[in-house]
């Protein structure tokens, strides 16, 4: 679960989110929704422990900010950063480390495989384009097995089979019971995937929706429907 409750970022005397609270339940998958500079980047900046922020972020119950949060917690940040000097395979070994996880090399292969990056694993960070430095952060997350796990324009830059087999693996976290946050622009990537929408706009969400809620509507309508139209 990521309960989110009146979080409030300023950066200096500009108000980029102001007191926005929000739920994701266990086995959901959420999704952040809105124009540039709508405020999406700072709500995740903060759920991510990334910058000072008012309010609070509870990860499974627990404070955001603790080391024992961050333990059940993954983030893909829309610009992946790469270590110059570890290869694909050291990197995920490392994030495994930090973490305290245990996995076999099976396992650690198996993630590789799926995103086309076993026959890549002895490349440098420093050797990678966008889109394998995007696939390598996506696998490093999913090595940790996260109860919550966080993805800020997770599709952007990867190629179709990367976007394909992404998709699965966010419907297999919900089938397992972890709750997923993406934040996107891109409509069309999501609209298979979401439980719950938050509509951004300003600082502020100004629409809530459930899959339940608004049935077959498409989810590029309601976004129009409520950014242009006022809020349903």
């Amino acid at each position: 679960m990521l309960e989110i409750r009146d979080l409030t970022k300023k950066y200096g005397k500009t108000l980029a989110v102001d007191q926005v609270s929000f739920l994701v339940p266990d086995g959901q998958i959420g999704v952040l929704l809105g124009p540039n500079g709508a405020g999406k980047s700072s709500i995740i900046k903060s759920i991510a422990g990334l910058v000072r922020y008012d309010g609070q972020v509870s990860i499974q119950g627990i404070p955001g900010r603790s080391v024992e949060a961050k333990r059940v917690f993954a983030y893909v940040p829309e610009l992946p950063a790469m270590y110059d000097a570890l290869t694909v395979r050291e990197h995920v070994e490392f994030i495994l480390k930090a973490y305290q996880v245990e996995s076999t090399k099976e396992e650690i292969d198996f993630l590789l495989e799926r995103f086309e990056l076993l026959d890549k694993q002895d490349k440098l960070g420093n050797e990678l384009s966008k889109g394998m430095m995007q696939k390598v952060s996506i696998c490093c997350a999913l090595a940790v097995k996260p109860q919550v796990i966080l993805l800020d324009e997770p599709m952007v830059g990867l190629d179709p089979a990367a976007i394909k087999e992404l998709k699965k693996v966010v419907l297999e976290l919900k089938d397992r019971g972890a709750t997923v946050l993406i934040s996107t622009h891109m409509l069309e990537m999501v609209k298979e995937l979401w439980d719950v929408t938050f509509v951004m706009e300003k600082g502020h969400i100004i629409g809530t929706y459930s899959k339940e809620m608004v049935g077959a509507e498409n989810l590029e309508d309601l976004f129009f429907q409520v950014t242009e139209g006022g809020q349903a």
